[in-house]
C-alpha cells in the first residue's frame, strides 16, 4: 500500500489493524473521484493481504465524511455511471470484504458518508456525531445502500423521517435505533475502537469472514435490489427542476425555493 502514496485517504497498519483515515478535513472528507477511487482499492488490498485481520474506517478532523463532493462539477452528476463504477464497488467491497470492520463516525456522515459508515460490521460513534441523510437538501433521494439499512434497522416511519426531512439524528437516538453499537466521549472514541479492533484482529480471521458472509447472505438479494433501485430513482431525481434548483442554492449558499417538479 505504501508504494500506491494515497493523496486523500492515510493508511496505516499495526498489530493485525489496518486504520483507513479519510483526509479531506477542509471538506469535511467529502467523497471526490480521487477519494472513491484509493478507497476501493485500500479495501480490495486489504482484503488480500493475510497480515491484515480488522480494519478501521474513520475521518480527520472534526467531520467523518460529509458525502459526495458536491464541487466536482457537472461529472459528479452522473448519477448511474458514477453510482454503478465508483460508489456502489466501493459499498460492496466493504461489506465482502472477509475481515472485520468497524465505522469509527468522529463527526458529521452525511449522505454518502452515512453510507460508508453502515457498510461496516460495527459502528461506534462519537457524542457529538450527527448522522445526516442530506439528498432532499438538494431534491435528490438516498443511495449507495442507505434506504435498505435504514429501513431494516429504524422501522420505515423513523427512516423516513429521516430522508424527507435531511434532519441530523444525533448519536445518541442512532444508537437507540440500533444503527451504531456504541456511543463514546470523543476522546475515548479512537482506544475503543482500537481495542476492539485489536480484539477482533486476534480472533479467528477465516471464521468471523464465514460469518460475515452468512450475515450478507440473509439480505443480499434485498440489497442489491435496493442498489439498483436508488441508481434509477436518483437517475429520474436528478432530471428535476428541483434538483437544479437545489445544487444552484447550495452553490450561492442560500435557501432552495423548490415548486415540485
Amino acid at each position: 500500500m505504501a508504494d500506491d502514496a494515497p493523496s486523500t485517504i492515510r493508511l496505516d497498519v499495526a498489530d493485525g489493524v489496518a486504520t483507513v483515515t479519510l483526509n479531506r478535513p477542509d471538506s469535511l472528507n467529502a467523497l471526490n473521484a480521487q477519494m472513491r477511487r484509493e478507497l476501493l482499492a485500500a479495501f480490495k488490498a486489504y482484503g488480500r493481504d493475510e497480515a491484515v485481520r480488522a480494519v478501521i474506517l474513520t475521518g480527520e478532523g472534526r467531520g467523518f465524511c460529509s458525502g459526495a463532493d458536491l464541487r466536482g462539477g457537472p461529472a459528479e452528476r452522473q448519477f448511474r455511471a458514477i453510482l454503478e463504477r465508483e460508489y456502489n464497488p466501493l459499498i460492496r467491497a466493504i461489506r465482502e470484504l472477509p475481515k472485520p470492520v468497524i465505522a469509527a463516525v468522529n463527526g458529521v456522515a452525511a449522505g454518502a458518508g452515512v453510507s460508508l459508515a453502515l457498510a461496516c460490521d460495527l459502528v461506534y460513534a462519537a457524542e457529538g456525531a450527527r448522522f445526516i441523510q442530506a439528498f432532499i437538501k438538494i431534491g435528490l433521494v438516498p443511495d449507495t445502500g442507505s434506504t435498505r439499512v435504514l429501513v431494516r434497522a429504524l422501522g420505515r416511519h423513523r427512516a423516513a423521517q429521516l430522508i424527507f426531512t435531511g434532519d441530523p439524528m444525533p448519536a445518541t437516538e442512532a444508537l437507540a435505533g440500533g444503527l451504531v453499537n456504541a456511543v463514546l466521549p470523543a476522546g475515548e472514541l479512537m482506544p475503543a475502537v482500537r481495542e476492539a479492533a485489536l480484539r477482533l484482529a486476534t480472533s479467528p480471521t477465516r471464521a468471523i469472514g464465514y460469518a460475515k458472509r452468512l450475515i450478507n447472505a440473509s439480505e443480499d438479494a434485498e440489497f442489491d435490489a435496493a442498489l439498483g433501485l436508488e441508481v434509477a430513482f436518483q437517475e429520474l431525481a436528478g432530471r428535476t427542476e428541483d434538483h437544479v434548483e437545489g445544487m444552484a442554492a447550495f452553490t450561492e449558499k442560500r435557501e432552495p425555493r423548490f415548486v415540485g417538479r
